[in-house]
């Protein structure tokens, strides 16, 4: 009997035999590491390609700078979109533990094909200084062409399943109501991004220096080598997971179902009273198989879809594109209440695309040298603020999350909300300073008479480590701004979204990096002059950066004031933890 009584299970997850999860037996932060292992593996595998690919593109393959960074983008964007239909089938059909060992082998066999093309020479354009303007370099055709977006693409597909499913499945190790796993929560979000710069210390040191002075093959050899690591490590942990129920429903067709039922029903009249809106009765076995939210006087129009159109309705006769339960509303509302956040990360990523492309190819331009022989290839640069967050974030999480956590009554020491606005003004500030720093460069280039430099092979007299400054201060804007959203979506959505959720972050990461490609050539078309536009050709010591990063600066000030309008509007869902400290707080106080 005392037996029986220590099983603890754990509502809502199962073994990976389909039985209960076991509490102490399944699960919690033993679990959670193999995962964030695997996050680091992953990140080590790719994040190399996001500092570095501009180059391959650009000198081995010949795109124009431009075109280089935009297919970055493009690249990148798609497959942070992939992620929203990686989320639906794990959701609904596969599951997240299934759905992300399937995309890691795509992204495994992704960057297996990038290797084999850059080893054999018959697979690549050939070979040509693309910043001698006397070369005429060929462009990348054919079925090589086909090879590398291919591989690109399956390498996008596979990262889009892993980010969808990743985080949530990490999350689902822990319990919300429990507190102290509602803490391992908090200090799962902030080691997921640890786990990124660990394995982006690897990435930006041996990998790029690989890919520069060994060949791309070797360099994305060891991230094919990484990646597998990754698989293996994740697999081992099978036994040990709590793995969330497959629904067999879709959510988003469920919150589809609420905006066709509430437009169905829009000339009924609300009644006065809240509880004569349909909700399925909430008996004991209901309780354990359906989720049950409280009506909240927002977004009111949607209540419509929860108007009983007669007396005799039946639950098994009803359509739910006629009516919905209340619960499915509050759902729809607490999704729609996220948007305006969402949409005000956007401007975020696309500063954060710059750092990936432009920036990359400002420190190509400069003085790499450490000491007399050692230099540190420009795509190793966002090593700087990388290296400060291995050491910041085990401090901002054991330190200032516990002592910000006695005043505000909060498990992660300041709501999701106040950590997100923080990264937004970082963000602003860093852009400022990267628009500073290019023209202190152009200044060198044009004192030394150096404008017409080529890249590398002349390097301009001014350290490539005062880039460091706009990478520093962005990097501790992601600390506040990603991992912030990341546990906002996760903690905020229904049970039935968790995946999709968190592809909240991976969607804004997207639309930020297709709206640079837009921005680019928009701001290349706006200011056509005899160089082409303030971004185009080659030669970037004409070109006139420094207006663009200001152009961003002032667009993300702008956005930062919209955000402060949304999120002070924002209401958090019931049983939220963010509510759940602030009431714990006023009956402390009483």
């Amino acid at each position: 009997m005392e037996m029986e009584k220590k099983v603890e299970f754990v509502e809502g997850k199962v073994d990976w035999k389909g039985r209960t999860a076991v509490k102490h037996k399944h699960g919690g932060m033993r679990t959670a590491f193999l995962i964030l292992a695997t996050f680091g593996f992953e990140n080590m595998a790719t994040l190399a390609l996001a500092v570095n690919l501009v180059t391959y593109f650009n000198g081995v393959m010949h795109f124009e700078i431009s075109d280089a960074a935009n297919q970055l983008t493009n690249f990148a964007g798609t497959g942070y979109i992939l992620s929203i239909l990686m989320a639906i089938l794990a959701d609904t059909f596969f599951g997240r533990f299934k759905t992300l060992l399937i995309s890691a082998c795509f992204e495994f066999v992704g960057l297996g094909l990038l290797t084999v093309q850059a080893h054999y020479p018959s697979l690549l354009p050939p070979v040509c200084n693309v910043f001698d303007p006397t070369s005429s370099c060929e462009k990348v055709t054919g079925g090589n062409a086909a090879l590398l977006f291919i591989a690109l693409y399956m390498l996008a597909a596979g990262a889009a399943g892993v980010k969808a499913t990743l985080p949530s499945h990490g999350a689902d190790q822990f319990e919300e109501k429990d507190p102290k796993e509602a803490r391992q929560m908090s200090s799962f979000f902030n080691l997921l991004l640890l786990a990124v710069c660990l394995g982006g210390v690897v990435s930006l040191t041996l990998i790029v220096w690989s890919q520069d002075n060994k060949g791309w093959d070797w360099g994305f050899g060891i991230s094919t080598i990484a990646m597998f690591l990754g698989v293996v490590v994740f697999f081992s942990g099978l036994p040990m997971y709590r793995i969330q129920a497959i629904r067999g429903t879709s959510a988003i067709i469920e919150i589809i179902q609420v905006y066709v039922a509430a437009v169905r029903n829009r000339n009924l009249t609300l009644p006065e009273n809240p509880s004569d809106l349909y909700e399925i009765e909430a008996d004991k076995e209901a309780s354990l198989e359906e989720e049950f939210l409280p009506h909240r006087p927002i977004f009111g129009f949607l209540d419509k879809a929860a108007i009983k159109r007669g007396q005799n309705n039946n639950a098994e006769s009803l359509n739910s594109w006629n009516l919905c339960r209340v619960t499915q509303v509050e759902n729809a509302k607490i999704i729609l209440g996220m948007v305006p956040i969402f949409l005000c990360t956007i401007i975020m990523t696309l500063c954060l695309a710059q750092l990936q492309t432009f920036s990359i190819q400002q420190g190509l331009t400069m003085d790499t040298s450490i000491t007399k022989n050692f230099k540190i290839p420009p795509a190793s640069l966002p090593i700087i603020p990388i290296m400060f967050l291995v050491i910041i974030i085990p401090v901002y999480d054991r330190i200032f999350v516990p002592l910000a956590s006695k005043f505000s009554g909060i498990p992660s020491g300041i709501t999701h909300l106040q950590r997100i606005g923080v990264g937004l003004v970082l963000s602003c500030i860093s852009m400022g300073v990267a628009g500073i720093m290019e023209v202190k460069r152009k200044d060198v280039a044009r004192d030394h008479n150096m404008l017409d430099a080529i890249p590398v092979l002349q390097p301009l007299p001014i350290s490539t480590f005062w880039l460091s400054f706009q990478y520093f201060i962005f990097g501790i804007a992601d600390m506040f701004t990603y991992v912030g959203l990341l546990e906002f979506f996760y903690s905020e959505a229904p049970k039935g979204l968790k995946s999709i959720s968190t592809c909240f972050l991976w969607s804004s990461m997207a639309l930020g990096y297709f709206f640079s490609t837009v921005l680019v050539n928009i701001v290349n078309a706006a200011t056509h002059g005899s160089n082409g536009g303030w971004l185009a050709g080659n030669n970037i010591n004409r070109n006139h950066l420094n207006l663009f990063y200001w152009l961003l600066s002032g667009m993300s000030f702008l956005n930062f004031f919209i955000y402060l309008f949304v999120s002070r509007r924002y209401k958090y869902r019931p049983g939220s933890p963010m509510l759940a400290s602030k009431e714990d707080k006023e009956e402390d106080e009483l």
